[in-house]
């Protein structure tokens, strides 16, 4: 399990399985929502996490898959495409300096 400080939080990479469909919206939304705290964000194929990602948020069926792309980011899965509270988690540990676990 890996943990973070929110506040040491600078980059955020939306997984997704290949398409470029929904995944897209998410990163769209959390690009705006986490650019009041110079946070980038970017969408990019699970298969293909960078390796000095600090988190990955994906959808739940993808989270085995995302952690073993990238062993030592925070994987933070959602099951909703639009309002799941792990986009709410990841903006609070940000906004507030707390952690964020997977």
């Amino acid at each position: 399990m890996s943990t973070m400080n929110g506040k040491d939080i600078s980059r955020i990479v939306i997984a997704c399985d290949a398409g470029m469909g929904s995944s897209v919206m998410v990163a769209s939304q959390m690009r705006q929502r986490l650019k009041k705290y110079d946070v980038s964000v970017e969408h990019v194929p699970v298969n293909a996490i960078p390796a000095d990602t600090q988190v990955v948020v994906c959808h739940a069926g993808l989270a085995d898959r995302a952690r073993s792309m990238a062993p030592n980011a925070v994987v933070v899965p959602f099951r909703v495409f639009m309002g799941d509270p792990a986009f709410d988690r990841v903006e609070a540990a940000i906004r507030d300096g707390t952690s964020l676990a997977d």
